[in-house]
């Protein structure tokens, strides 16, 4: 069992940047392949990027167009989101995940998912 806790959301200005971090607990991070995603009130949530259990190959949904970053560190039990060049429309409640299948963009296929971290982009 995994348990996921996401950290770094906030209030930021466009154009502005965040790191969103993840920890994990357990010994066996380096199994998971982990995703982030995001969900803005009536809307369905979002895959954002996905990243291997070694870190060697990231995914990241088309429309983040580069301004996101996925990465983790193994030693730290921690995934990562940099997030650049923030625009009002990425406001949302940004969710870290793990699964311990192949790399998925469908939320239904994650099955260990963290509170959410707040990010609210204002203009």
């Amino acid at each position: 069992q995994v348990q996921l806790v996401e950290s770094g959301g906030g209030l930021v200005q466009a154009g502005g940047s965040l790191r969103l971090s993840c920890a994990a607990s357990g010994r066996t991070f380096s199994r998971y392949v982990m995703g982030w995603f995001r969900q803005a009130p009536g809307k369905e949530r979002e895959f954002v990027g996905a990243i291997s259990g070694s870190g060697d190959i990231k995914y990241y949904a088309n429309s983040m167009k580069g301004r996101f970053t996925i990465s983790r560190d193994n030693a730290k039990n921690t995934l990562y989101l940099q997030v650049n060049s923030l625009k009002p429309e990425d406001t949302a409640v940004y969710y870290c995940s793990a699964r311990s299948g192949g790399a998925s963009y469908s939320p239904k296929d994650y099955e260990y998912w963290g509170q959410g971290t707040q990010v609210t982009v204002s203009s």
